[in-house]
């Protein structure tokens, strides 16, 4: 039973939820490998499946161990694409796996978190207590490796241009705060740059602080495996990099042979190892959007497993 606290607990609505419900239709045991505030696992517990619910920010795990109790919830505080959590998913043996990737709206919400680019907020970043903030990354790393994460990360044509910015600026005082990166991008890509460029760049950083990309190729064929027969694995991305990685690898999972065209005998597994269900991603209708301003960008890609044979 929800505590008398939970009428204080910020209460963020799932993305994209009857799509993410539909595919795990059945499932009797989940795994919600991005926890946040719990929402999608709340419907899944209320769908019939014991949960699995993961999250390397241990205010994520208080905030949904509040919210859920421990009646068929299970709790991991650590990176989805850590050895203790793909172990843990193993063990548990899981129908569906569920990742909602980037960041909460939660974390969004509090400026000390460090993801927002609202006047005065610290460069950190991190969606746990561990490793190198936003301004150690922005004041250690060299200009080609800024470029690049611009670039790759923040589909930014100037990316040389602002990394050059941001190496000079550093040079005279450490980048601290939001406003310092604020600046570094107004005055690169010019005085009407805004909202966009700032989201687009801000989380470009993010992705690099905590190696997303990274952890996710790492995690996706761990999940696969974990699977049961006909188990399927959700993603919901916001992040073009972060989809074209889910869309390759399950088009590739999906294909009988991935031996490349020019070899004339086939070596590889030789079979699927699952279907894509459906083959095109599911991304929210217009009343959704309205509803939920931070579904605008997601989409979800579904990888449904192939028998044992």
């Amino acid at each position: 039973m929800p505590s008398p606290t939970d009428a204080a607990l910020p209460m963020h609505v799932p993305v994209l939820l009857a799509p993410v419900l539909a595919a795990a239709a059945g499932a009797r045991r989940a795994v919600d490998a991005t926890l946040g505030d719990g929402g999608h696992a709340e419907a899944l517990r209320r769908a019939g499946a014991e949960v699995l619910g993961i999250d390397r920010d241990a205010a994520a795990i208080a905030v949904s161990r509040r919210r859920l109790g421990d009646e068929r919830m299970r709790y991991l505080r650590a990176p989805y694409a850590s050895e203790e959590a793909r172990r843990a998913v193993a063990e548990f043996r899981p129908d569906f796996v569920l990742l909602d990737l980037g960041v909460s709206s939660r974390q969004l919400d509090e400026p000390e978190r460090g993801f927002t680019f609202r006047p005065g907020a610290p460069l950190d970043m991190r969606m746990d207590a561990a490793g190198p903030t936003a301004a150690a990354f922005l004041n250690g790393a060299d200009e080609t490796t800024l470029a690049r994460v611009f670039r790759e990360y923040g589909d930014e044509r100037q990316s040389r241009r602002l990394a050059r910015e941001i190496v000079r600026r550093r040079a005279r005082r450490p980048f601290a705060v939001s406003d310092d990166l604020v600046n570094a991008v107004r005055a690169s890509l010019g005085p009407r740059a805004g909202a966009p460029e700032f989201a687009r760049l801000f989380q470009a950083v993010r992705i690099a602080v905590n190696d997303e990309l990274g952890g996710l190729a790492l995690a996706l064929p761990a999940f696969r495996d974990a699977l049961t027969a006909g188990g399927r694995l959700a993603v919901i991305s916001y992040h073009s990099g972060e989809d074209r990685l889910v869309k390759h690898t399950f088009r590739e999972w999906a294909s009988a042979c991935v031996c490349p065209p020019e070899q004339p005998v086939c070596t590889c597994r030789g079979r699927p190892l699952g279907r894509l269900s459906p083959r095109k991603p599911i991304v929210p209708d217009a009343a959704e959007v309205a509803a939920n301003p931070r579904a605008r960008s997601a989409h979800l890609r579904i990888f449904q497993a192939g028998d044992a044979s």
